[in-house]
């Protein structure tokens, strides 16, 4: 610890660094394993003058990577987002960089980590020898490096000094940008390596936004003779986007075969739904899609949901996963143990958690209010952002678990198919064929893709997952993640 003590000193001699309690890095760069796991080091760039990085290595999760926690600092250190970063198992030096986020909007990106393709899982029994979490050997950093970030604000560890708040997507990409770009030009080993944004449910609006800011911002730095982020593909398991066929896609899980063989929802609350579904599509058109109108919208919204979303909170079902019931926050037990964990001081310290972050929650009612406040999910049409990516050459993955009730496979394959793009005509050219992990097994079905050499656009289903892919199917997500990744078919 001595040496790593003088190695820190000499770098703050040479770029003006030294604690993160002390000064900052205004001139990287320097590697990420000269970092010291007892106080963060501080970082910024000249033309992030409202942001910095603090960032520290951490023994959090798994023992056999390099593990590094820490915030970004926005609007002059008022709002802090918090992050993990784990290296790669296989070659951290090589492999591309994935960035995960949860969605909601509000929820922890500590529930993906934790839940489904982190490095470790929630030790359900919390028992000492595991000191509280698992081995995951089908992690999503088995194949590259991976960010887990709590956003916007308020979020997970995030927080903010005086109440700060983030209410719309647009605003919450500019914090993301600002964060990669610091990450990447601080560390030159990370330079020019592929970037790809992964996400899930809320992501579906996130992601396209985030990716379509990125690009931008690469454009304005090339012409300026910056350094440019590799953004290569952008991946979004079970997400919301487009909101006109959120409601039959609903409709077809509950009341027809497009999840599970036999319907499970009475015939008489079918027919009910059968009839609202028109009035409901025509509402939300006219007043969130041809022409916004807070109030109309809020009032279509609300119609859609009385009528076509009361029987299936009300069924007891599992509404990420229908074929399980119910139970827990946000209905899996997982949640709360994930909550208890990430509340123990210890945990706390170990991240380098700040005080002021307060009491951890899987999903902050308060991010989600505001966000629903002003209908950002309803407001834009975030397809448009996934054209314009398709259109200038970024790849997209859509993936969806079948059982998925929430942000269902139909809503999402039904905004795809119709996605105007410059690839829609070969898109609809190519047939869906049936995938599985292990091929020389035969009748180990998978799910079904759709996806073709040269087209950018790819749509996976993962049978008998729901919500939480990587959660329900793990080598299945992995495989699909490594075929995606190194450009092969599945």
């Amino acid at each position: 610890m001595r040496s790593l003590r003088v190695l820190l000193a000499a770098l703050s001699l040479s770029f003006g660094l030294v604690s993160a309690t002390q000064t900052t890095l205004s001139v990287p760069p320097l590697h990420l394993s000269s970092l010291g796991s007892n106080e963060f080091t501080t970082l910024s760039l000249p033309r992030f003058p409202n942001h910095r990085v603090r960032v520290k290595q951490s023994s959090f999760c798994d023992p056999t990577v390099n593990v590094y926690t820490g915030y970004l600092d926005v609007d002059q250190g008022a709002k802090h987002l918090f992050f993990y970063f784990f290296e790669s198992r296989r070659s951290p030096a090589k492999d591309d960089v994935v960035m995960w986020i949860n969605g909601g909007p509000g929820c922890s990106s500590a529930m993906g980590l934790l839940m489904e393709l982190g490095p470790c899982s929630i030790d359900m029994n919390q028992t000492v020898s595991s000191n509280g979490t698992t081995w995951n050997p089908h992690s999503w950093n088995s194949e590259a490096n991976i960010f887990f970030l709590d956003q916007p604000v308020g979020v997970g560890f995030s927080y903010a000094d005086f109440g700060e708040t983030i209410e719309t997507t647009e605003d919450a990409a500019k914090n993301v940008h600002a964060f990669i770009s610091l990450f990447f030009e601080s560390f030159p080993q990370f330079s020019g390596r592929a970037l790809h944004l992964s996400g899930e449910s809320y992501a579906g609006r996130y992601l396209p936004v985030f990716g379509s800011e990125i690009y931008d911002q690469n454009q304005i730095a090339k012409a300026q003779g910056r350094p440019t982020l590799n953004l290569q593909s952008v991946i979004i398991g079970n997400g919301i986007t487009d909101i006109s066929t959120l409601y039959p896609g609903r409709y077809d899980v509950e009341c027809g075969t497009a999840a599970l063989e036999v319907p499970f929802q009475a015939i008489s609350t079918c027919v009910r739904m059968k009839t609202a579904l028109p009035r409901c599509q025509k509402s939300l058109k006219a007043g969130c899609i041809d022409q916004f109108d807070a109030i109309n919208c809020g009032a279509a919204v609300n119609f859609c949901e009385n009528e076509l979303s009361t029987a299936m909170r009300a069924s007891g079902r599992n509404v990420y996963d229908i074929s399980k019931p119910c139970i827990g926050n946000l209905c899996y037990a997982e949640n709360d143990v994930i909550t208890k964990y990430l509340s123990d001081p210890d945990i706390r310290e170990l991240l380098g958690v700040d005080p002021s972050a307060g009491n951890f929650s899987s999903c902050s009612n308060e991010v989600g209010n505001l966000f629903t406040a002003r209908l950002d999910k309803w407001a834009v049409p975030t397809q448009y952002y996934v054209a314009g990516l398709l259109d200038r050459g970024i790849r997209v993955l859509i993936y969806a678990g079948t059982y998925d009730w929430q942000c269902n496979w139909v809503a999402n394959r039904m905004w795809v198919d119709k996605l105007e793009w410059s690839g829609q005509e070969a898109y609809a050219a190519i047939e869906w064929a049936d995938w599985s992990v292990d091929k020389n097994v035969k009748g180990k079905k998978a799910g079904e893709v759709k996806q073709a050499e040269g087209c950018l656009l790819s749509f996976v289903t993962i049978r008998g997952a729901g919500h939480m892919v990587p959660h329900d199917k793990p080598a299945e997500a992995l495989a699909m993640l490594s075929a995606w990744l190194h450009g092969r078919p599945l």
